[in-house]
């Protein structure tokens, strides 16, 4: 494991990886860059990096480590979640586009007639707030009920190793989104990725491996004047379910370079309606990206949702279109 590890740290140096998230340093030393701390607010750049160590260190606010800690910190992540992040992002794919295409394709498929055979998922998704036909179908959401994906698959023509290749078949050959929700992810047409979401507390939220891509849904708002960024794909679905046509998501609370990079391709205001949970993570983000953001000339606005709420929350519990949009109006700079 040590070894395996010491290698995901080699494969992907700490500030390659700041960068590929927009961090800008500045040379302190030979080894050295020093830049503000993605940690936490500050005006006087206090975040050190060592190339030749490989960590980091702020004398702000004290945080330091390797990128393995950084990614714990700053996406509230475990040892082992901050390990499988890193995976994604050093795996290259070595699929052919077309052939990786198709499987994603036919999996999507194949979950979409999961869940309407599942009246056990469907009642998820209601309990979800989710209770639109045209919108599921629109969002082509499925189901992974488990056990019969390899089978499937295989009879369209793939092979089990193309299946262990993208990760939908774990190292025993049985479904990896075993009993959750599936998103397929699109970019410029194409399926990228599939997210599964637990339907309970057993199991994590996983991607595939590999990029998931840009923003979700930006090619149906890339022109929009304003944008409202949400950070979970039920949060997205709340909010098209109640009217609302013009919102993105993150796919979570740290964009990759990609996302950021669309947020800052045009004039919009981008309205951040992320979490506001007990322990602040959303809410501390959103401020993170708006700064940043601002550094870029794109004007933000924080969507201040009643304590304990998400987007999501916000409409099972009784919310409608007309309060949502009063908060949208009393959203702060």
């Amino acid at each position: 494991m040590g070894k395996d590890v010491e290698e995901l740290k080699r494969r992907l140096p700490l500030l390659e990886y700041l960068r590929q998230h927009n961090w800008t340093g500045h040379p302190a030393s030979r080894s050295e860059f020093v830049g503000l701390c993605p940690l936490h607010q500050e005006t006087r750049p206090s975040f050190y990096v060592n190339t030749r160590k490989n960590v980091f260190y702020c004398h702000g606010c004290g945080q330091g480590g390797d990128l393995i800690r950084f990614i714990q910190l700053s996406g509230g992540l475990s040892f082992r979640q901050s390990i499988a992040c890193i995976e994604a992002q050093t795996i290259a794919s070595t699929l052919p586009g077309d052939e990786s295409a198709a499987v994603l394709e036919h999996t999507a498929v194949f979950y979409q007639q999961q869940l309407d055979n599942s009246s056990e998922a469907m009642r998820y998704l209601i309990r979800r707030g989710l209770h639109d036909p045209a919108l599921i179908r629109e969002l082509r959401i499925g189901y992974a009920a488990g056990g019969s994906l390899r089978h499937h698959l295989t009879a369209q023509g793939h092979s089990f190793d193309l299946l262990r290749q993208t990760g939908l078949l774990n190292p025993r050959g049985y479904d990896a989104f075993y009993q959750r929700i599936v998103f397929p992810l699109s970019q410029n047409g194409h399926l990228v990725n599939l997210y599964g979401r637990s339907m309970g507390a057993a199991f994590a939220h996983r991607f595939l491996r590999g990029s998931k891509g840009g923003l979700y849904a930006w090619e149906k708002v890339r022109n929009c004047p304003e944008v409202i960024l949400v950070e979970g794909l039920f949060d997205y679905a709340a909010l098209r379910q109640a009217g609302f046509h013009n919102v993105a998501c993150a796919l979570g609370t740290h964009l990759n370079a990609d996302q950021f990079r669309q947020l800052c391709e045009g004039p919009h205001t981008v309205y951040l309606a992320f979490d506001v949970d007990a322990n602040q993570s959303g809410q501390q983000a959103a401020e993170q990206l708006a700064h940043r953001l601002g550094t870029h000339g794109v004007s933000t606005r924080r969507v201040l949702l009643p304590p304990g709420h998400d987007p999501n929350s916000f409409f099972v519990e009784g919310g409608d279109a007309r309060q949502f949009h009063s908060l949208l109006q009393a959203a702060q700079p």
